[in-house]
């Protein structure tokens, strides 16, 4: 039945493994978009609308793809009109895990056990508001009821992280730790470049005169972020192009983005800058014993028109098809040469890049850290049923499935930690079919340490938080 307490488990040992051994097991979100300033205020929603679908992209995809107008998505509709345009959307999207995900959201944090829909939603509308009413559901208390005892967010490497500052002084149900995002750093043909450079230097109180005047500025603050507790990096990518390691042509580089009209600089002198800086960046974490991430092949702001009048991050992006196994090869083999390769969790876009990357990252292990290299969860429009599956038989097929860090949120909403439960449904079902099919032991006690890992305990190993 529709999400019973035994949906997706539909073998003896997928049940057991589930409400024995995932179901209750805390949550460390190391990925997220979630605001540090509105977990810090604690913030309230004044009706569902604002908590669901404000910022949600892929609602708003999903609301378009049903021939929507944009001003019941993103324009100046009313809340209820805009929730109502939502409702008779999501009853249409049968196969889409935000069919699973809406319903799980409003089970599991709302009480609400109907089926959305167009007759309904007006009901809906009346019984969330009214629980988001309770100080249950103000943003510290979404992520205690959660059971969340981590979270990561995504920070540019100038924030001042005065949230954090207040958080760590102040919550003492769950940590919010920083995550470097240097992506503005790599931006040498950017009109905004210098200004960003010049901001660094003030945040630092450090000269910056060229490249590695810039390392140590950069340096600094990745140890800011060290000591509020940041243990990982994460990194964007449409493409990315290896070059001969060559710190004085990105001194070179650097100085005409500084100095030069920034036209001057080309296509592969952006290249070249960009795979030098990654090497020099990956031996900085290595020295902090962080984490790094990449997330590749996402291209940006596809449809122009909508990103002239709506702006960024509303749906308009996509998946690239480009390739990354050979600079990556490259990045790991120079950086092992050195022993300066640090724990790194790769996150391919395009699913045909799953096999190829497990292959190179199962390359570079090395035998003082499990799992040291991982293909890292289903991301983004790989976040679905069959998704999940994939990433998880490659990286079994490919590897040790057991040292898997597990699920992450992604996500920019405080109601989307049911995610973990589809995720651990989903590994709990795919245990179960193996054992079912004579590939695996029944064995319950070897298959709920594997589960408890992948739920839980790995993350919390591998990062040290």
């Amino acid at each position: 039945m529709f999400l019973d307490d035994d949906y997706l488990l539909d073998t003896e040992i997928a049940r057991k493994l589930y409400h024995n051994y995932a179901e209750f097991q805390p949550i460390i979100d190391y990925h997220c978009h979630l605001d540090p300033k509105e977990i810090y205020e604690d913030k309230k929603f004044d009706n569902l609308t604002q908590i669901w679908l404000g910022g949600d992209h892929y609602k708003w995809r999903l609301m378009r793809a049903n021939g929507l107008s944009e001003t019941l998505i993103t324009g100046d509709a009313s809340d209820y009109d805009k929730y109502l345009a939502y409702a008779k959307t999501i009853c249409q999207s049968i196969g889409n895990p935000l069919y699973i995900w809406t319903h799980l959201e409003l089970k599991r944090i709302f009480g609400i056990t109907e089926i959305l829909n167009e007759e309904n939603a007006p009901l809906i509308w009346e019984k969330a508001n009214k629980k988001l009413q309770e100080q249950s559901m103000s943003a510290r208390n979404l992520i205690v009821n959660s059971k969340v005892e981590t979270v990561c967010t995504t920070d540019d490497p100038i924030s001042d992280l005065g949230y954090h500052k207040r958080l760590k002084k102040e919550e003492k149900r769950f940590k919010v730790l920083p995550t470097f995002r240097p992506d503005r750093l790599f931006q040498v043909g950017d009109p905004e470049f210098r200004t960003y450079i010049d901001q660094l230097a003030q945040k630092t109180s450090y000269s910056i005169k060229d490249y590695q005047t810039f390392l140590v500025a950069i340096d600094k603050r990745i140890d800011y972020f060290d000591g509020l507790g940041g243990r990982l990096s994460d990194h964007s990518f449409t493409s990315l192009v290896d070059y001969p390691y060559d710190e004085k042509e990105a001194n070179v580089i650097f100085k005409k983005a500084l100095h030069e009209s920034i036209d001057d600089i080309t296509l592969k002198e952006k290249e070249q800058f960009t795979f030098c800086l990654l090497v020099d960046l990956f031996k900085l974490y290595d020295a902090k014993n962080w984490t790094v991430q990449l997330h590749l092949g996402a291209t940006r702001n596809n449809n122009t028109q909508l990103f002239e009048t709506v702006g960024a991050d509303v749906g308009g992006d996509g998946m690239s098809d480009n390739q990354f196994v050979k600079p990556l090869t490259e990045l790991f083999k120079l950086l092992n040469q050195t022993k300066q390769l640090p724990k790194t969790i790769v996150y391919p876009l395009n699913p045909n890049n799953f096999t190829p990357l497990m292959t190179a990252l199962g390359c570079f292990q090395d035998s003082g850290t499990k799992g040291k290299l991982q293909l890292g969860s289903a991301w983004w429009y790989n976040d679905t049923y069959n998704g999940m599956r994939d990433q998880l038989i490659t990286v079994a097929e490919g590897g040790i499935l057991s040292n898997f860090v597990g699920m992450l949120t992604d996500s920019r909403s405080f109601l989307s930690y049911p995610r973990h439960e589809y995720f651990r449904r989903i590994v709990c079902q795919l245990l179960g079919q193996w054992v079912a099919e004579g590939q695996f032991p029944d064995d319950m006690e070897q298959l709920g340490d594997i589960i408890s890992r992948i739920s839980y305990k790995n993350a919390k190993e591998y990062f040290q938080f």
